[in-house]
């Protein structure tokens, strides 16, 4: 239960003075439904003002605030025309206020010609006068808004403005409790951060990184403490202990041998499997390293005990695709795989129901169906996830109510994650990596051109249909925010596409029918359409050996992390392949840099590490990357900066300070509902 001291906190931001239902729904359309939203709703950055007596004072281009009297209020000839408020300085110099569309109505009502008011906005000169447009505060003389000379600007939505978000901010931080110090005393001295209520107080109020940074800390050790909890509590569960003889391992036929990585893997995994705590391990391998043979050696490890495993997917897509692959690679072994899905009607899901139950399947591969409540084994005693990014702690968590005992879980990413990111993400979790490609995997071609060359590009991509071979296309990702502008980019080039090739073209993005884009895709897969146009929804796991050229369009608007899991798509037949990125007419630098770095490396994990360091304190990992990430104040730079210290300050109050006990440990378990990661305190109560 959430403790009392944060009661203030979580109220809603209705009862709020000024807050109805109007303003709610900008409100909720940031996300600012309680007062602990709001408190986090940090300024992205602020305007620092000057204080002048009159206009000679200031410089073109500079924040001001300056005492005006107005003279004259002109209209423009045309709707679409600038309105104008001239008024004078304390010397007499003249200047514009300038307002466009609706804006004019304010300024009729805020500047009353012959009175005068305090105006702060930025100085800019218009042919031979100098303006303010639309300036930031019309205020009366003694008005309390002007005397902020150090302003905070807030990310705001439609329906609200600067002041108005300053002002609940402000009443919802006189509304935050003081809370008790979850810090250790000893880091706190070395480096002279605030208490919380302070750093909250003063991160609104103006540049204060000291602030920043001890915000940013809690949210990082909030969820170093969750991930821990979790692994604490998953060590006192008790699973089966597996050891397997190698009876069904022995008769796999494997296209090429192991490769060290791959051997380190399963060896690491088989040790874990061996104890009676439950594995909670993350297979981390780059595009093509080889883990689905991994996760096949560990399934067959269960079954060798005389145990059940099964394989989560996060698309029906993805699960067809694994269930065909382990097929085909346990049938010289005898292991019964079967494809279990939401799809599943009648007597054929029956029949499967039936074998789980009683045993006679021993692997079964399929989407969140198969954990559903009707769901039943005999003895699921291993469990692998796919794409672990797009499950939650939650969802982790869920899957020990399956099995007899807790299974032991292998989850897998293809996308390479840089350490510091591993630790924030999946700090629970033991580590495998697959740094090493298989041999025979060919490296894969990648051109850099400009749009210019697009008529030559599809006349090779023609060539390439026209020798029986397959291709991806793919244009930048769809986004909420811009939905329909980026959608039409991918219809359009369908569209044109189309022309060209009529019905060997077929196009899938997200805001399709799922019916329909399984339809697309497995026209793809079947070689029924030569050419797929796409979202980024192809980023992961489809495989169609016969592709042999990936084009991105417009290649500057992905991270590295991204573009290198799309070539991963390609390169997986016998046959030579390439990779087109396709940029803009202007490239930034950092755009520069990340397609000349593609097209000298083919190391996911390389690849990573400096996406990570090209865009500094920009995003983390993003939606675009790899799921989104646990942080919302936590920067780039501050979590990799600051996160292994607020891992070991976790793991100094597991080992040394008794955990949640005691009074530090009352004061991080406010911390982590504080931070909504009381997930961590729940499974201490859960056993």
């Amino acid at each position: 239960m959430r403790p009392e001291i944060l009661n203030p906190l979580f109220a809603e931001t209705e009862t709020l003075d000024g807050v109805g239902p109007k303003l709610r729904k900008p409100l909720d359309r940031l996300g600012l439904t309680r007062l602990r939203d709001l408190v986090y709703h940090l300024p992205e950055r602020f305007v620092t003002r000057r204080a002048v007596e009159n206009v000679d004072e200031a410089g073109e281009g500079e924040q001001i605030m300056v005492k005006l009297t107005v003279t004259e209020h002109r209209s423009g000839r045309s709707p679409r025309a600038p309105y104008r408020v001239l008024a004078q300085d304390a010397v007499g110099n003249v200047i514009a206020l300038t307002y466009f569309g609706r804006a004019s109505y304010s300024a009729k009502k805020q500047l009353p010609q012959g009175e005068t008011r305090w105006v702060a906005g930025k100085l800019e000169r218009f042919g031979d006068m100098l303006q303010i447009v639309h300036p930031d505060h019309v205020v009366e003389e003694g008005g309390e808004t002007l005397q902020r000379l150090c302003e905070p600007v807030y990310r705001l939505s439609e329906g609200l403005t600067q002041p108005k978000v300053a002002g609940l901010v402000d009443q919802a931080l006189s509304r935050s409790p003081v809370l008790p110090e979850w810090i250790e005393p000893g880091q706190l001295d070395k480096t002279g951060w605030p208490s919380w209520r302070d750093a909250l107080v003063l991160s609104h109020k103006g540049e204060n990184s000291q602030a920043r940074d001890r915000l940013a800390y809690d949210e990082l050790l909030a969820n170093s403490l969750a991930l821990m909890l979790v692994r604490a509590d998953n060590r006192k569960r008790k699973g089966q202990p597996l050891k397997g003889d190698g009876s069904y391992r022995g008769k796999l036929e494997l296209p090429f041998p192991l490769t060290g990585a791959q051997t380190r893997s399963i060896a690491e995994i088989e040790g874990d499997m061996a104890q009676e705590a439950p594995m909670l391990r993350l297979l981390q391998g780059d595009v093509g390293a080889g883990k689905t043979v991994v996760a096949l050696e560990a399934m067959l490890i269960a079954v060798e005990a005389g145990a059940q495993a099964a394989l989560l997917a996060p698309t029906e897509l993805l699960a067809r695709q694994h269930y065909e692959t382990l097929r085909r690679m346990a049938a010289p072994t005898g292991a019964e795989v079967v494809l279990f899905t939401g799809r599943d009607k009648g007597k054929a899901r029956e029949s499967i129901l039936m074998g789980l139950l009683d045993g006679s399947i021993d692997i079964v591969v399929g989407t969140h169906a198969i954990f559903q409540d009707k769901v039943a084994y005999r003895n699921l005693a291993m469990v692998v996830i796919d794409e672990q990014h797009r499950f939650g702690v939650g969802q982790r968590l869920m899957l020990a109510s399956k099995g007899r005992r807790a299974p032991h879980v292998l989850a897998m990413t293809a996308t390479p994650i840089p350490r510091t990111l591993t630790l924030a993400q999946y700090g629970e979790l033991d580590v495998s990596k697959l740094d090493e490609l298989p041999p025979g995997r060919q490296a894969i071609d990648t051109v850099v051109m400009g749009q210019g060359k697009l008529g030559a590009l599809v006349d090779r991509l023609a060539a390439q249909i026209a020798e029986g071979r397959q291709a991806y296309w793919v244009c930048p990702m769809v986004r909420e925010m811009d939905g329909p502008e980026e959608i039409a980019a991918a219809e359009a080039r369908f569209a044109a596409l189309k022309e060209r090739f009529g019905e060997d073209v077929v196009m899938v993005h997200g805001q399709l029918a799922p019916e329909a884009k399984d339809a697309a895709m497995e026209r793809f897969a079947r070689s029924e359409a030569k050419l797929l146009v796409a979202t980024t929804v192809i980023e992961v796991g489809v495989d169609v050996p016969n592709a042999t050229l990936m084009v991105i369009e417009q290649a500057e608007r992905f991270g590295l992390a991204q573009l290198h899991q799309l070539r991963g798509r390609v390169g997986r037949g016998s046959d030579k392949s390439f990779c087109v990125l396709l940029h803009g007419e202007t490239l930034s630098e950092t755009a520069q840099k990340r397609l000349a770095l593609m097209r000298e490396s083919q190391d996911g994990f390389f690849l990573a590490e400096e996406d990570l360091r090209l865009r500094g304190g920009g995003e983390l990992l993003g939606t675009r990357q790899s799921g989104d990430t646990p942080f919302s104040v936590a920067s780039l730079d501050q979590i990799t900066e600051l996160l292994p210290m607020a891992y070991d300050d976790a793991r100094l109050l597991m080992e040394r300070d008794g955990g949640l006990e005691g009074t530090r440990g009352e004061a991080a378990r406010v911390l982590l509902y504080l931070f909504e990661r009381d997930f961590g305190v729940k499974t201490l109560r859960g056993g």
